[in-house]
């Protein structure tokens, strides 16, 4: 008897997560390790305040990126060149090296000469800055893989370039720009890890002191990973909701 498709997806990934299951307890099965779960429940408190201060910070540089993203994707089309240029410039720069180099640089020299001495805020606005040049290069490519024609009725009817961004242009590329920031919001999680290199105790650093503690080491990094899946999973359900919701005909 044939089933509703939510149906049949949730049966599917209910087999997927059983083989997966299967496929990792048969694989740790294998290894003589003694483990110590009472440790990670010693330390419940400090797990679950490092995943509340990850996602906290994730939200904000989030919210960053794709504002700052946005502003960087204007500005390389802008028609002043000193402004395409250092946003290209920009981008380039950020997007060529690494998220730790900017995030030394940018705490212990640039955030210390404006005497910024709160690690959370610089690390919430350089991964945000870091990701946002991602972002930029996505919506980019959303918006000039719109048809000219597109341009041309609109300024058929009179839009200006603003009218024309907002009722004709963003619509589209919405859609088009969805698959690639959906991935980048997941890799903005887990890029945070990186943050406490500048003090932060975000959740993987606060894994990371527990198994120092306690001389464990699996323990720790299963229920990291678990923690991050809460997240990403939603995340990318989420963004495959908002694809079918801004599907057209063309």
């Amino acid at each position: 008897m044939p089933g509703s498709p939510l149906l049949s997806r949730l049966l599917w990934s209910l087999v997927l997560l059983l083989g997966v299951s299967l496929a990792l307890y048969g694989t740790f099965a294998t290894v003589h390790y003694s483990w110590h779960w009472s440790v990670v429940w010693g330390y419940r408190a400090q797990f679950l305040w490092g995943w509340v201060a990850t996602m906290v910070i994730s939200l904000g540089a989030m919210v960053i990126s794709m504002l700052l993203g946005f502003a960087l994707m204007l500005g390389r089309r802008s028609p002043w060149e000193p402004v395409r240029l250092f946003c290209s410039g920009t981008v380039e720069i950020v997007r060529g090296s690494p998220l730790l180099v900017q995030l030394l640089i940018g705490y212990y020299i640039v955030a210390t000469a404006l005497h910024v001495n709160s690690p959370v805020l610089v690390g919430t606005i350089l991964l945000g800055l870091f990701e946002a040049a991602y972002l930029a290069e996505i919506f980019r490519g959303a918006v000039e893989s719109i048809g000219a024609s597109q341009w041309e009725a609109a300024r058929a009817v009179g839009f200006n370039t603003q009218q024309t961004y907002r009722h004709v242009i963003i619509p589209q590329a919405v859609r088009r720009a969805l698959p690639g920031t959906t991935g980048e919001l997941v890799s903005l999680i887990k890029s945070s890890s990186l943050l406490s290199v500048i003090g932060i105790e975000e959740l993987v650093q606060k894994v990371r002191v527990m198994n120092s503690a306690s001389y464990t080491a699996l323990e720790g990094y299963l229920p990291l990973a678990v923690a991050y899946l809460i997240v990403t999973l939603p995340l990318s359900w989420w963004a495959r909701r908002l694809e079918r919701r801004f599907a057209y005909e063309t």
